[in-house]
């Protein structure tokens, strides 16, 4: 039995607080602990305290962890990703720069068609070796789980490829991965003009062969008007709901009330994008109880103005969670803090706000309310200590990475060099 305490916690903020997702002034409310402490047992949280109580109770052979007098979050944990895929799209980064719009780019071949084709290109060697250095960027800004969507491979092998280098990087326990199907993120260029044949691609090959081989927790699909209308949508998400997966949908990016309105009507866990959507698709989302999973780093990226209506959403009562929506092209971050400060400086969430949607929301919008996302007994011993003062220096210090070291079920599993 492994015995370990973390102590010398200038603020443990533990999120600790009830069951379920934090909603309202709840989201406020980070429990934290000044000069706090945390015992760890086999991985898991035996109990946290003020550092004197835990002190007090260690046995002589307790391995000691020294915060250093740091900020100590549980990992933040980033609902919305695309981790996997070939080369980069930094030349269509420079069109948009001198001009060209993100849909022409598309238009003309570019996009995520683009990356389709490099990554179906590469080796099973060289995308696992791409996606372990995504894996440490995500670390050094102390996220220790991601959702992490398939997507650009769009073909049966190239997606189950996608999926089988996820589950390999998860097996290596660095980093959590909760897989996701997206499948349906855009129409190959072997498909074009031919959507139906694809959908059926998707529903009576890919989707059969991903759950047979338990491949994916979760069906995402790219739901706009000129990418999968609401009817293939439709179909396509409930094919996933009779093979045991639940939905996640990229909703109302371009288009308001498109998606947000099926996402509702099916139940999904989520609804993430938003940034078009209207008072009748919030309500919507609220009365079916879907979280919405904001993106304001893509928003930034594309050069775009419209953010999503955080403050209008969280005075509904909506469990908001904030993501990165790490991908190669709308969003090449893996940054949870700058996303922190986009928040704040663009959505007028604060910090307390901010940090409730990438840890204890951001759980339940994974399912995985019970096991992460606060630092309370009996939960996974994941947490970051960070290089700062105050949490709130995470989101004004932006551009930067904080984390001094981040924990994975007790285990070291990023420490910065000196």
């Amino acid at each position: 039995m492994s015995d370990s305490a973390l102590v010398n916690c200038r603020q443990l903020v533990t999120l600790a607080g009830p069951p379920g997702p934090r909603t309202g002034p709840a989201m406020r409310e980070l429990a934290i602990i000044p000069d706090g402490a945390m015992r760890i047992r086999d991985g898991s949280i035996a109990a946290v305290g003020p550092r004197a109580d835990i002190v007090r109770s260690l046995a002589d052979d307790t391995e000691v962890i020294d915060a250093g007098w740091r900020v100590v979050l549980p990992g933040f944990i980033d609902a919305h990703t695309h981790p996997v895929f070939a080369g980069t799209r930094a030349a269509e980064y420079e069109q948009r720069a001198e001009g060209a719009t993100y849909a022409e780019i598309a238009a003309a071949g570019g996009g995520i068609r683009s990356t389709v084709r490099r990554t179906r290109e590469a080796s099973d060697l060289d995308l696992a070796a791409a996606a372990r250095r995504y894996t440490e960027w995500f670390l050094r800004g102390g996220t220790t789980t991601i959702e992490a969507k398939s997507g650009y491979g769009l073909s049966l092998d190239d997606e189950l490829r996608i999926l089988k280098t996820i589950r390999l990087l998860n097996a290596e326990r660095r980093l959590r991965y909760v897989p996701t199907f997206l499948g349906a993120h855009e129409i190959p260029d072997e498909y074009r003009g031919e959507i139906e044949d694809y959908v059926d691609l998707v529903i009576h090959e890919m989707l059969p062969a991903v759950a047979e081989d338990n491949l994916a927790e979760y069906c995402d699909v790219f739901c706009e008007p000129n990418v999968f209308p609401i009817a293939e949508a439709r179909t396509i998400l409930r094919a996933a709901q009779s093979l045991g997966l639940r939905l996640r949908i990229h909703a109302d990016q371009f288009t308001g009330d498109y998606a947000a309105l099926l996402a509702a009507e099916l139940g999904a866990a989520t609804a993430d994008h938003l940034e078009s959507t209207t008072s009748a698709g919030l309500a919507a989302l609220h009365e079916a109880g879907v979280q919405p999973v904001l993106l304001p780093a893509s928003v930034y990226n594309l050069g775009f103005a419209r953010y999503p209506a955080a403050r209008d959403m969280i005075a509904r009562g909506m469990a908001v969670v904030l993501a990165t929506d790490f991908n190669p092209g709308s969003s090449p971050t893996a940054s949870i803090p700058m996303v922190l400060s986009l928040a704040s400086t663009q959505m007028k969430m604060t910090p307390a706000e901010s940090i409730t949607a990438v840890t204890i929301n951001a759980a339940h919008s994974l399912g995985r309310g019970s096991r992460i996302g606060s630092l309370e007994p009996g939960k996974a011993a994941d947490f970051a200590i960070h290089e700062c003062d105050d949490y709130r220096e995470l989101p004004y210090f932006f551009g930067r990475d904080p984390a001094h070291a981040v924990y994975l079920a007790g285990q070291c599993v990023y420490r910065r060099s000196a």
